[in-house]
């Protein structure tokens, strides 16, 4: 089901737009993105765009979502953590590309899903995680990659604390509206920084986020 729209969703929004991590695009071949969209907007699952999963959330737009992890350059035994998990889409594909993924969501109700939906796709190697993302979480720490899925006005200190030497963060850094996609490279002087356009993304909120 739905397996030519995913075919389409990969060779039109991923490979034409430069995504070139050949395990990134076989994992999102295979990742069924629909299981992860509201019944009420399932014909919307591999559209160009982001998709509301209620909660005022969103499950992200496929190109950004790509862009996002093939700037993590995640490899094969790393342990990722990922911030504002939501649907769990991301967590699925993470999965797929990495040793083990701890993915933190706030809302109750938008983690519990995930759970269950990641444990229905046999998903071994993802612990779903109920809490503050904006200051991450330290039961599992150091991570090797780290992925913030909302908007910060600042990327977390706790976050790079957590982040192991030679690990890479990627955010969506700015205001409530529009953000830069910053990628930072812990290193052992300090951190280093680059920058990869504009996005926008549902506020990071906590004690570390956006305050309501």
């Amino acid at each position: 089901m739905f397996e030519k729209e995913r075919s389409a969703m990969v060779e039109v929004q991923l490979k034409r737009r430069g995504i070139e991590d050949e395990r990134l695009l076989f994992v999102m071949n295979s990742v069924p993105r629909h299981k992860f969209v509201p019944k009420e907007g399932v014909s919307l699952s591999y559209g160009d765009f982001a998709v509301p999963i209620g909660h005022s959330q969103t499950i992200s737009q496929p190109f950004m979502t790509a862009l996002m992890i093939e700037l993590l350059n995640v490899e094969e035994f790393d342990k990722v953590l990922e911030i504002g998990s939501g649907s769990g889409y991301a967590t699925a594909v993470l999965s797929g590309l990495c040793g083990k993924i701890i993915a933190v969501e706030k809302i109750p109700e938008l983690a519990e899903k995930s759970k269950k939906l990641l444990h229905e796709l046999k998903i071994t190697n993802a612990k779903v995680v109920c809490g503050d993302g904006s200051v991450g979480e330290i039961h599992y720490y150091p991570y090797d990659r780290i992925l913030v899925s909302a908007a910060c006005p600042e990327i977390p200190k706790e976050l790079i604390s957590q982040l192991r030497i030679g690990g890479i963060l990627v955010a969506p850094v700015g205001g409530r509206l529009r953000q830069t996609l910053v990628k930072i490279v812990k290193t052992k002087t300090g951190i280093k920084e680059s920058y990869h356009g504009e996005c926008s993304f549902v506020p990071l909120t906590g004690k570390k986020g956006f305050q309501r």
